[in-house]
């Protein structure tokens, strides 16, 4: 079977433009959360008032027509996904479009589109809804868009599985390799949701922080957490088949060596009390890269900040790889949705590269019986040769991501 390289990362989220500036953000423990200023934040009324927002407005990074024809999360898909095609390709590259795929995927779907176009019909009537309006909210429109972007004609696919799609968005791409089905994968997740109706939609289900305080809403395996933090962006990454990488002399920053997706099959919105299949995903992945629990020596959890969530994942964490220095660097850049698994699967290829452990931003204790190495504010030196992420999404979807130091 086919090993997978990974050549080329890329990312827009709140502690960056890309990976340099966001690899510089984590370094310095940076928190990237801020004051919700849009003004229908006090218009409806809402108790949210911290988001993880983007430094730079992705209008400036595109053409006015991308920008006018794309749905926000599309945008940061392209921005995240050029990055990592120049990475691994430069201006060169010459891949043969039908063993190209992409493999990318929003959590929520292109969600802005959906509720800007109901209010222009509402306020402006049908005349005045966008002939663009479909092509833009289609949730397999960031894997289309980066399809035509890179001619990848072995397919566009998007995997859509709430907060877990972009982690298993870049399962599916690997597998496509081990398979034979592409020599190049463009992978990854994007979301920007920032919007009322999503704001309120997930405050209703007492799912987000309400603490006013960015720097303290997001604070994972804290004892007194109450929430998470919406966050903008995506993560983008090129896997390669490492023959063909080396074919080509690409650098290879890390292996993707192991791979593994699961479902509760339990509560659309309430995982498993046991973590039992939050677990199974995780050993699985680790039995796949052909390495054993005791030698992953870093882990970027999913870990949003919720009361339930942290704990049941804390708990499955400590019974797998008790060992492991594990960063919850969602404390830095608030809950990116579908985007949370490109970008943190971006952070620990970059772990892995630099042997260090990006921070979990904390400011309160750590919640008891709390079982596991919980990387602190300043980070962490690493000495180990394999790395894991996890991400879990409403609908009971589980994926755990095993790189290789290459």
């Amino acid at each position: 079977m086919e090993r997978v390289a990974v050549t080329g990362l890329g990312t827009i989220n709140p502690l960056g433009v890309d990976v340099a500036q966001t690899w510089a953000g984590a370094r310095a423990g940076r928190c990237a959360i801020s004051a919700l200023e849009a003004p229908w934040v006090d218009e409806y009324g809402l108790a949210v008032r911290v988001a993880g927002q983007l430094p730079t407005p992705t209008s400036e990074l595109l053409s006015a027509r991308e920008v006018r024809r794309l749905d926000p999360a599309t945008q940061c898909a392209l921005i995240a996904a050029r990055q990592a095609w120049a990475q691994a390709f430069g201006s060169t590259a010459q891949v043969d479009p039908e063993r190209l795929a992409v493999s990318f995927s929003p959590g929520m779907g292109c969600v802005t589109t959906v509720m800007d176009a109901w209010d222009t019909l509402r306020t402006k009537g049908p005349r005045r809804v966008a002939p663009t309006t479909v092509p833009a909210l289609m949730p397999n429109a960031p894997a289309a868009t980066l399809a035509m972007e890179f001619t990848a004609r072995a397919g566009a696919h998007a995997p859509v599985s709430a907060c877990a799609s972009g982690a298993e968005a870049i399962s599916y791409g690997a597998d496509l390799i081990r398979l034979g089905r592409a020599d190049v994968v463009v992978a990854g997740g994007c979301d920007d949701a920032l919007h009322p109706l999503t704001v309120a939609a997930f405050a209703a289900m007492r799912a987000l922080s309400t603490n006013p305080d960015p720097a303290g809403a997001c604070r994972p395996f804290a004892s007194d957490r109450d929430g998470f933090v919406l966050g903008q962006g995506a993560g983008a990454l090129v896997l390669e088949a490492e023959t063909y990488a080396k074919a080509r002399g690409a650098k290879i920053l890390a292996y993707l060596d192991g791979s593994a997706v699961t479902c509760d099959a339990y509560d659309v919105a309430r995982p498993m009390a046991d973590g039992h299949c939050q677990e199974q995903a995780l050993r699985q992945a680790i039995a796949q890269a052909g390495i054993s629990p005791a030698q992953v020596g870093h882990v970027n959890a999913h870990a949003t900040s919720t009361p339930a969530g942290d704990s049941i994942e804390a708990a499955m964490l400590a019974r797998v790889v008790p060992q492991a220095a594990v960063s919850a660097t969602k404390s830095m850049t608030g809950h990116l949705l579908g985007g949370a698994g490109g970008l943190e699967a971006v952070l620990t290829v970059l772990a892995l590269a630099e042997q260090w452990a990006p921070p979990t931003l904390m400011p309160g204790e750590l919640e008891a019986q709390t079982d596991i190495d919980v990387v602190g504010p300043q980070g962490r030196q690493l000495k180990t040769q394999a790395a894991a992420s996890t991400s879990f999404g409403f609908g009971g979807h589980n994926v755990a991501l095993v790189f290789t130091a290459a």
